[in-house]
């Protein structure tokens, strides 16, 4: 089973995506939403599911030297990369009504100026 993990950028949307949709439609709602999330990102770890490259109209900063991959699950995209060990990094969730160049340049700088 290969495994996935957060960038902070990406931890904290989650968390954010929790706590709206527990507000909005409560506890069940939220816990079910985002253990869908998760055996989403799971299947993309695990190369069930299909990866989409990054379109070139949603430019990786040059700095950041990696490919970066996304997908969608119900509301939201998921960005994310290949990293060491047959894991991947979730970069970037992005709601489907977000301005989806710019959060998600910000999150990708973000990165960036962690690596």
């Amino acid at each position: 089973m290969a495994n996935y993990l957060f960038f902070p950028a990406a931890d904290k949307a989650q968390d954010g995506i929790w706590h709206y949709t527990h507000e909005k439609w409560g506890q069940e709602q939220a816990e079910k939403y985002i253990m869908g999330l998760h055996e989403h990102i799971q299947g993309l770890a695990d190369k069930i599911l299909f990866w989409r490259t990054l379109p070139e109209s949603l430019v990786v900063p040059a700095d950041l030297d990696v490919q970066a991959y996304f997908s969608r699950y119900e509301h939201h995209y998921i960005f994310f990369r290949e990293l060491s060990g047959d894991k991947i990094g979730i970069m970037s969730l992005l709601h489907e009504r977000a301005d989806v160049p710019v959060r998600l340049r910000e999150d990708f700088v973000k990165i960036e100026d962690k690596d």
